[in-house]
């Protein structure tokens, strides 16, 4: 039997990093947490390259759904 989504679990591809080339990867997977306020302020909170979650322009990114298969793989490899 298949587990239900974790709403809270999403991620987002990397569209631009113009700003930050060494800490987003064009086009890249991203693990993106719950930060309301951010939100307010048109940011996403990213776990990024360092391993560690920092805020950045939410329009850099895309927000993607993912198969259940591909989240897990992707929260494995973290």
């Amino acid at each position: 039997m298949r587990q239900k989504k974790n709403p809270a679990l999403r991620f987002a591809v990397c569209v631009n990093n113009s700003d930050y080339p060494a800490s987003l990867e064009l086009h890249k997977i991203y693990r993106v947490l719950p930060d309301a306020e951010a939100a307010t302020d048109g940011d996403l909170r990213v776990v990024d390259e360092s391993g560690e979650d920092y805020l950045y322009p939410a329009d850099y990114f895309v927000m993607v759904e993912l198969p259940q298969e591909v989240r897990e793989s992707l929260l494995r490899a973290a």
